[in-house]
């Protein structure tokens, strides 16, 4: 049996396609995991603190990317992976709380029916919403999808 694989160098970044056999052996990455809080955003990038050390660790605008939606200052649960001292991926928490900045007007008698409306969040995230909700609420977003989970009260 043959396994088409694509692999990513940790080091380089650079993607191989390659073919193995199922006896062959591939040796897993050393990874290290660090639980982190953003402490804040500026022009280099965004600043974390390590929860057991307390050591600051930035990770530029090129590294945080699509997840950059979902981060807000003072933000725990999230994780940065490591390989040989080097960060190589941010986790996100699945669920995260955000506030509602812009969206239409509540309507009156709205129900959480399949209806839904466009709303923008504090980090520029623009979602549908149930038509209830109204700018200045807080919801609870799931990072996986970047859909709307509920309201938070």
């Amino acid at each position: 049996m043959i396994v088409k694989v694509r692999l990513k160098s940790l080091r380089t970044g650079q993607v191989m396609d390659r073919s193995l056999r199922g006896t062959d052996r591939v040796k897993e990455a050393d990874f290290e995991v660090r639980e982190v809080q953003l402490t804040y955003k500026d022009a280099s990038g965004w600043h974390f603190m390590d929860l057991e050390t307390y050591e600051e660790i930035l990770l530029g605008e090129d590294f945080v990317g699509e997840d950059a939606y979902y981060l807000v200052d003072g933000l725990e649960g999230l994780k940065v992976r490591f390989y040989q001292g080097n960060p190589i991926g941010l986790e996100l928490p699945n669920v995260v709380e955000l506030e509602v900045v812009e969206t239409d007007p509540a309507l009156k008698g709205a129900t959480a029916a399949a209806q839904t409306k466009p709303a923008t969040l504090e980090t520029g995230l623009v979602i549908q919403v149930p038509p209830y909700l109204s700018s200045g609420q807080r919801v609870r977003v799931d990072t996986r999808t970047g859909k709307f989970v509920e309201r938070v009260k």
